[in-house]
């Protein structure tokens, strides 16, 4: 019987120079780029990336999810990114019983005349546990995997709070021909 996990993460930025937000975030790679290592992302196609993780620990098991990923940006700016694919490396069993589904959007705002980058990250996860696992409390089995799952979001998040403005700075400054010095608040990521 499949075991069920899910998580959410939500994000909102401040973005300290609004210089041509829209158009930085119509080129959707270059958010793919921010969320994890280059040396852990390769491209398949138009707007179609492969995310290989780092390996994660759930109760007994060791594995690696790679999740493949369509990403694209529409007119107003606004970046969505969808799971297409997944394989977990490690344990055969599991990679053939597993279902991940990765829903997400960053969308730029005007609030009190600043812009924010708000977005939501939704994850589920879907998988029929080998015995002795199976046979464990569903109770502890539901918590652990959901915090796994938590601490997934929350490793990207992360990641995305420091590198997407210095990656849109980078941008700017190329965009100008201007060095600019990055006006950074001390506001300038909130997490909801």
């Amino acid at each position: 019987m499949p075991t069920r996990f899910s998580a959410s993460q939500c994000v909102e930025i401040v973005v300290p120079q609004p210089v041509a937000i829209h158009h930085y975030l119509r080129q959707p790679q270059r958010l793919v780029s921010t969320l994890v290592d280059p040396s852990r992302l390769e491209v398949l196609g138009q707007d179609c990336y492969r995310l290989k993780m780092r390996p994660l620990s759930f109760m007994m098991l060791s594995i690696q999810p790679t999740v493949d990923l369509k990403v694209w940006a529409t007119a107003n700016g606004t970046i969505h990114l969808q799971s297409v694919g997944c394989e977990i490396r490690g344990v055969e069993y599991i990679n053939q019983r597993f279902k991940l589904d990765l829903v997400g959007y960053l969308s730029p705002e005007q609030i009190n005349g600043e812009t924010r980058l708000k977005g939501k990250a939704d994850l589920k996860v879907e998988v029929e546990l080998p015995i002795p696992l199976s046979m464990m409390p569903g109770a502890l089995i539901e918590a652990t995997g959901n915090g796994l799952l938590k601490s997934v979001l929350l490793t990207i998040k992360q990641r995305l709070l420091h590198q997407l403005l210095a990656d849109y700075h980078n941008w700017v400054n190329a965009q100008t021909g201007t060095p600019q010095t990055p006006l950074l608040p001390p506001n300038a990521a909130t997490s909801t």
